[in-house]
């Protein structure tokens, strides 16, 4: 696994076993996402599918053109697929539903619903070979049913968006802050926080990335600080942590 990029400005993750391939959404264009694909030693031309989150800019910008030209069917739900651009034309169309699994060779895949200002957002539990990884952004609060998909997964990525105060003092017009900080917008550090602190964080986890920082309300410090605290209130030795990156990938984690 390895977060290709992940912020305002693009989010895209490659999830691979030695014969399945998978990217979870496509929000670089298609230049840049090939790029970084080739700085971890990865081509476009080895990926079976594309799953789509939401419609959400950062999450589908080189959609279209990186399905088109590299031939890759997209996973997506109805819904969220009506609410693309209407001149968005893909290669070819899987629909999904939250809360029905669906295999793409190796992995077994499981979408689940999340709390979003979007058509039908969803995120994803990938499990193959023993193997379990959820890629978990773009949420406003952490629901139950988020709890349970997430418990079992050796690796999380999993939004940490802002911090508080800074959103709060920030140069945001208020509506854009209510937005951020309602249950249909962003987790804060104090949120995720909680979560890692809590019986519901699932100490087996391997790998912990804090995805989708922002780069006005946040700081990558204040959240790794943060989320060291929590991981060691829980005695969460074994976690390894790690910040994904707007303008790089992040290493390549193997399990």
């Amino acid at each position: 696994m390895a977060v290709l990029a992940s912020g305002s400005s693009g989010n895209c993750t490659l999830v691979a076993t030695e014969r399945t391939k998978i990217l979870v959404d496509a929000g670089l264009s298609r230049k840049e996402t090939l790029r970084r694909l080739a700085l971890i030693g990865e081509s476009a031309d080895s990926i079976q599918a594309i799953l789509v989150t939401h419609e959400h800019w950062d999450h589908i910008g080189g959609l279209a053109r990186l399905s088109q030209k590299n031939q890759i069917p997209v996973y997506i739900a109805p819904l969220t697929q009506q609410a693309l651009p209407p001149e968005t034309k893909l290669f070819a169309i899987e629909n999904i539903q939250p809360g029905a699994r669906f295999q793409i060779g190796d992995f077994t895949i499981d979408p689940f619903t999340i709390p979003h200002d979007a058509a039908d957002p969803v995120a994803f539990r990938l499990s193959a070979e023993g193997v379990q990884i959820a890629v978990c952004t773009d949420l406003g609060y952490i629901p139950q049913n988020v709890k349970e998909h997430l418990r079992g997964s050796h690796c999380l990525i999993m939004e940490s968006n802002h911090d508080v105060e800074m959103l709060r003092s920030g140069p945001y017009p208020w509506t854009v802050k209510q937005r951020v900080m309602g249950r249909t917008g962003h987790l804060s550090n104090h949120t995720v926080c909680e979560f890692l602190s809590s019986e519901d964080f699932d100490r087996q986890v391997r790998v912990l990335v804090l995805a989708h920082l922002s780069q006005q309300n946040n700081h990558p410090e204040i959240a790794r600080l943060a989320a060291v605290a929590a991981l060691e209130s829980q005695n969460a030795t074994g976690t390894k942590l790690t910040l994904a990156s707007q303008t790089e990938p992040t290493e390549v984690f193997c399990f």
